[in-house]
């Protein structure tokens, strides 16, 4: 079997991936992220990019866990956390979407009155995280078979959370599964919660809150509290890689 290190050695590089992000609307993007708590990011990585980290989950190498989400009452699939260093598209990738995302992270926690804030660079963070314990990567690869689903939930690993995080669509819907939407929830306060499917086609990522997000109401900006998760596959396979900017304890 091709080592997970030998694959990743194969994938391209970052600059491409990096290139399509840097040139993405992303004044759209943050007004979306604003009025709705998510943003698509249309076809950032390639059918043969998608393919290529697709290909990295049978293997062991490259990769710290493994996680079978029925065991725990996640819902049913798995998924396995990259172990450090990452391969450079990812690495590449997470540096570039946190660099775009981080002043919108830290307008987020200006108008909900939280204190902390997020630096320029994706390294400094990942440095606040790391000396406060948090030292475990949390890229991920999810796999779904027919019948598997994500139940709804939030990315929580510790103290340090950065807010926003992204997700790649590495299949295509219609030929390789069926089913498997991306979900939101919105957790207002003293009203029922509001769902929304986000439509995304292979290659395509969607920005994402964590965990809650400011809203503004008649008088003052509220917490609204979300999360995230994937409707039952109908059939066939799905994978999807998911970047998140904070790491674990």
């Amino acid at each position: 079997m091709t080592t997970a290190t030998e694959i990743s050695a194969a994938l391209p590089k970052a600059a491409e991936a990096v290139a399509r992000i840097e040139a993405l609307d992303w004044q759209e993007i943050g007004k979306n992220l604003d009025e709705q708590g998510n943003a698509a990011l249309a076809s950032v990585l390639t059918p043969q990019e998608c393919k290529a980290l697709a290909s990295l989950y049978p293997n062991e190498d490259g990769f710290r866990s493994r996680v079978v989400m029925e065991r725990h009452g996640f819902g049913r699939g798995e998924y396995k956390y990259f172990s450090y260093p990452l391969p450079d598209i990812i690495e590449g990738m997470r540096t570039e979407l946190y660099s775009r995302l981080a002043p919108l992270a830290n307008k987020w926690n200006e108008s909900m009155k939280i204190d902390v804030r997020y630096p320029a660079k994706h390294a400094q963070f990942i440095k606040r995280c790391h000396d406060d314990g948090q030292e475990r990567p949390t890229p991920l690869l999810l796999q779904y078979g027919a019948g598997d689903f994500n139940c709804l939930h939030q990315d929580l690993y510790g103290e340090h959370v950065f807010p926003i995080q992204v997700t790649f669509l590495l299949s295509e819907p219609g030929k390789d599964f069926t089913g498997g939407e991306f979900v939101l929830t919105e957790q207002r306060p003293r009203m029922q919660s509001r769902p929304e499917v986000v439509p995304l086609r292979q290659g395509d990522a969607v920005a994402f809150a964590v965990y809650y997000r400011p809203v503004q109401g008649r008088r003052s900006v509220y917490r609204v509290i979300m999360r995230h998760g994937v409707s039952r596959l109908r059939s066939g396979h799905r994978h999807t890689m998911g970047i998140i900017f904070h790491d674990a304890r």
